[in-house]
């Protein structure tokens, strides 16, 4: 299928690594024209270079800390006049889980931490949202995604759990407000995912149970297991990135202000 992608101009917040990089990298490999965001300078750009060597495709660096509207809004301009506008944006930039002192219980909570949790992931998102809306205006085209996480449905993190859930609000409420002038804006729970973190995390706990790390992620995702799923794996980064190039595309028309739920089939609940 041809999405429709070639030649359209990106900009993917928390480029750098995990599913962030992951989108950036497929929809590079659609032909499209990628600004990748994150706060390390030095990373980032390394991370472009990789991406457009392996894709072939264009990829820059948009240093950028999302906690700051004047950033935010210099990198916007400049994936604007290096890229030649901005069609697309997907907001990945977060901390996965959130800080340790903001996730709870409730009397460990440091409030400026979590606070800082919802400037990163919620506020960014905003600024950005809010920097390139004009042009997709003018355009009379875009493609909002946002990467939220399956934490907004399940009790326990106090900062994970409602900073994905006014996620899903946000990319309601301006989905509303968009459609009309062409822009489409949906949101993505991923599950656990596997990502550059996933190796070392198993082989912890390979260790500790003394058993192999595919041994660990067999049992942790057969379907009756706590955190199990309908396809008996973990979720890849690259899959994610697929379900995000849809949203991105002119086939995705029929999408608008809804939550796409990417774990393989976790859970037993039934939402109608």
């Amino acid at each position: 299928m041809d999405l429709g992608l070639k030649g359209k101009n990106a900009i993917v917040t928390g480029g750098s690594l995990g599913i962030g990089k992951a989108i950036a990298r497929e929809l590079a490999l659609e032909g499209v024209n990628v600004g990748i965001v994150a706060r390390s300078k030095d990373r980032l750009e390394a991370v472009a270079k990789d991406l457009s060597k392996e894709t072939g495709g264009k990829v820059i660096a948009l240093p950028c800390d999302v906690t700051n509207k004047a950033q935010v809004e210099a990198a916007v301009a400049q994936a604007v006049s290096q890229l030649g506008g901005v069609q697309i944006l997907v907001n990945s930039g977060s901390s996965p889980g959130g800080s340790a002192t903001a996730i709870g219980p409730i009397e460990t909570v440091v409030d400026d931490d979590l606070l800082l949790d919802f400037n990163t992931k919620y506020l960014g998102a905003v600024r950005f949202a809010r920097a390139v809306i004009p042009h997709m205006k003018k355009q009379g085209w875009g493609r909002i995604i946002n990467i939220s996480g399956t934490n907004a449905r399940n009790a326990g993190n106090l900062s994970g759990g409602a900073r994905n859930a006014s996620m899903v609000h946000m990319t309601k409420t301006l989905a509303v407000q968009l459609g009309r002038f062409g822009i489409t804006v949906n949101c993505v729970h991923p599950g656990t995912t596997r990502t550059e973190r996933t190796p070392s995390l198993l082989a912890k706990q390979a260790a500790e149970q003394n058993i192999t790390p595919a041994e660990v992620e067999k049992r942790t995702f057969a379907p009756d297991a706590p955190r199990g799923n309908a396809i008996c794996r973990m979720v890849d980064a690259s899959e994610i990135a697929y379900v995000t190039s849809f949203l991105a595309s002119e086939k995705s028309w029929a999408i608008c202000g809804e939550l796409i739920v990417a774990t393989g089939g976790a859970g037993k609940s039934v939402y109608y």
